[in-house]
């Protein structure tokens, strides 16, 4: 889905400071020789055990998912402590995300194609924000180095044009003024397979105006900031010496230890009831996109850190706005990891972007991955509020839903103030 300032979801850096392994590498750990020894003399048993567990298999199909859902939960039950930097033990604002294997993506009957399928990845520790970037912290930024964003500028007709039709003639200068996509939502309930009846291009939105120029954050310095773009991002990052999150590390920190959960809290929407993230789903009472002026106007964002963090101590991973990540975005591309050998160790995503399935728009436009979902996704449209869901976006477009985190290598804390912390799973 389109807009003529670049991709646009419906329902809705900086250099790594250290060298990463290709996608398709894989980490090399040895087993000692003890290890060997233990395995040659158990192989005969072993042969004889899965001998048996393969006849038991033929005649009850039910344990395969049985012996699944055991081991989930066995790893799920493992406790973990939150390890939250304070600045002189670990950055302040930053929780420690221990790193290792996980399942990335999903098998599950809600997984969209894109997710697909479920494959073993292997990411190493990191420091993560606790939440979202906010509009307070975003203007230390702007303040400091007056620093203008995508949306306040008037847009480049050549970044547009690779985003749309061959051939789509260029339209006059005057219709080329700065701006952002704002949610607008309907009076009543139309067809979802036109996202133009809740969704506006609007002159002069930007992150100070995110609903327009008579919009403002006054009182809203505590939410997440958004109307910024990718390269609005990664010059945040580089100021504050952070970098965006690779898809593998977003995926994993949102999981928060729950190897396949559903939600990032579990595999219940709503626990006892209890709402976990800001999503249109079960706090708006009009079905997507219907917004009653009545009630308040549109949906928005709220407060970073109003529902609970996940087991790392991260709040927001899923719900109130979208979070860019640093790879291109290919539809393809957790097929094209599954088809490796062993476990996918830190993979920094392809060089090129590729998506069949935006109409009207080249499969090759670029596109950067966000991930998490917003205030405006719902199970009857979006359902992005789970850890696998992904997208693409044009890395130039602003919207009124979309926002970002960081995160920090270890060794760049231990570097910079020279003490290393202890940052072992908990």
């Amino acid at each position: 889905m389109r807009s003529h300032f670049g991709s646009i979801e419906g329902a809705e850096l900086t250099e790594k400071s250290r060298k990463r392994q290709p996608a398709q590498s894989r980490a090399d750990v040895p087993a000692s020789d003890a290890s060997s020894r233990a395995r040659r003399n158990g192989l005969g048993s072993r042969i004889q055990r899965i001998g048996l567990w393969a006849v038991l298999l033929l005649l009850c199909p039910a344990l395969v998912g049985y012996a699944v859902s055991r081991a989930m939960s066995e790893r799920a039950a493992q406790p973990i402590h939150p390890v939250l930097g304070d600045g002189t033990k670990g950055p302040a604002g930053m929780a420690w995300v221990p790193g290792g294997d996980f399942m990335m993506g999903s098998d599950s009957k809600l997984a969209q194609p894109n997710e697909r399928p479920a494959h073993e990845v292997r990411v190493h520790g990191f420091w993560m924000d606790e939440h979202h970037v906010t509009n307070a912290e975003f203007r230390k930024f702007i303040e400091a180095t007056g620093y203008v964003t995508t949306a306040e500028k008037k847009p480049d007709w050549k970044t547009l044009e690779v985003q749309l039709p061959p051939g789509t003639p260029r339209p006059p200068d005057s219709a080329l003024q700065a701006g952002a996509m704002v949610f607008v939502g309907t009076k009543e309930q139309v067809s979802l397979q036109d996202y133009s009846r809740w969704w506006r291009f609007v002159p002069g939105a930007n992150w100070r105006h995110p609903l327009g120029p008579a919009s403002n954050i006054d009182g809203k310095d505590d939410h997440p900031v958004v109307q910024v773009s990718y390269e609005d991002a990664e010059a945040y990052a580089k100021w504050v010496g952070k970098r965006l999150p690779t898809e593998a590390e977003w995926e994993f920190a949102a999981r928060g230890g729950l190897d396949q959960a559903t939600y990032a809290w579990g595999n219940q929407f709503a626990p006892d009831g209890k709402q976990m993230a800001n999503v249109w789903q079960g706090q708006e009472a009009q079905p997507f996109p219907v917004v009653n002026a009545k009630a308040g106007g549109a949906a928005g964002t709220s407060p970073v850190g109003s529902f609970p963090a996940n087991a790392y101590g991260l709040s927001d991973m899923t719900g109130n706005a979208w979070q860019w990540v640093a790879d291109w975005y290919r539809a393809d591309q957790f097929r094209r990891e599954a088809a490796t050998d062993g476990v996918v160790n830190e993979p920094i995503g392809p060089v090129s972007s590729w998506d069949p399935a935006d109409p009207g728009v080249p499969v090759e436009a670029p596109k950067r991955v966000t991930r998490g979902g917003s205030f405006l996704c719902n199970e009857a449209y979006c359902l992005s509020y789970r850890p696998s869901a992904r997208r693409g976006t044009d890395p130039y477009n602003s919207m009124s839903h979309l926002g970002f985190r960081l995160v920090m290598d270890k060794d760049i804390w231990d570097k910079t103030h020279g003490n290393a912390v202890t940052t072992a799973a908990r």
